[in-house]
């Protein structure tokens, strides 16, 4: 069983559908979290377009990540999630941590229950897999055995800052901060909370998404049992290389 933690709304649609589809087609079994145990729903604007004027085809998500949404807001498991308060790191065999940038976000991202939770999942060395906003989760959640992140001593990648402020820039006239989720960059957060700025990896071109057919387009950091992405674009080659983590 894999557990999925996601806030109430506004979680990236492609981070959270496309492992759940593919892994599920491999037989993998999953178990969603929310902060209250209701129902959860994804970033409107990221499925319908709407707001993002002439630089829609460049920001909504693909449609092979629509359409897996649309597969997994109708499966069982997405419509009984738990509450955080519930999760127990010993019922399950991984944990996947989706991104998202918009304001709802921010429950998921602050959350000092699911923080302790991926505490006790390190400590586990089970897999763990964070993409995007879900690695800022992760670099938040400080060890209590040494007042550390637990990503302190690990190589990660995240959203990278030049991804983010392009983001904003292009959109800040109309939609505010809403690709802004925080004053400082995932980039900037999470290269302060490791040991080294080397630790935090960018990787190679952003010119192209990656796919089913062609996952070497994506980009993924591996440090032991931690896999990171960095943005939807890295989505198969991301459950690719957490896949094979759980086999």
């Amino acid at each position: 069983m894999i557990l999925i933690p996601l806030p109430s709304n506004d979680f990236d649609p492609s981070e959270a559908s496309l492992p759940w589809k593919l892994l599920s087609r491999s037989e993998f079994k999953f178990q969603f979290a929310t902060p209250n145990g209701r129902q959860a729903k994804a970033d409107e604007r990221m499925l319908t377009g709407k707001g993002f004027g002439i630089l829609k085809p460049g920001f909504i998500a693909r449609n092979d990540a629509r359409d897996a949404y649309a597969e997994m807001e109708n499966s069982k498991e997405f419509q009984n999630p738990i509450s955080y308060s519930d999760i127990k790191e010993k019922d399950y065999k991984a944990l996947l941590l989706p991104g998202g940038h918009a304001p709802g976000m921010k429950e998921y991202l602050e959350s000092d229950i699911l923080q302790k939770a991926i505490v006790d999942f390190f400590h586990s060395e089970k897999p763990i897999a964070a993409i995007c906003h879900g690695v800022l989760l992760a670099a938040r959640s400080i060890d209590p055995n040494t007042n550390k992140s637990v990503l302190y001593d690990k190589q990660t990648t995240a959203l990278l800052q030049k991804q983010e402020l392009l983001a904003y820039y292009s959109t800040r006239l109309w939609l505010g901060n809403y690709y802004k989720t925080y004053p400082l960059t995932v980039q900037e957060e999470v290269t302060s909370l490791l040991k080294s700025k080397d630790q935090f990896k960018t990787g190679g071109s952003l010119s192209q998404r990656d796919s089913l057919e062609n996952p070497d387009l994506g980009f993924t950091v591996l440090d032991g049992k931690y896999l990171s992405a960095r943005w939807p674009g890295d989505a198969y080659q991301f459950t690719n290389r957490f896949q094979m983590l759980l086999s």
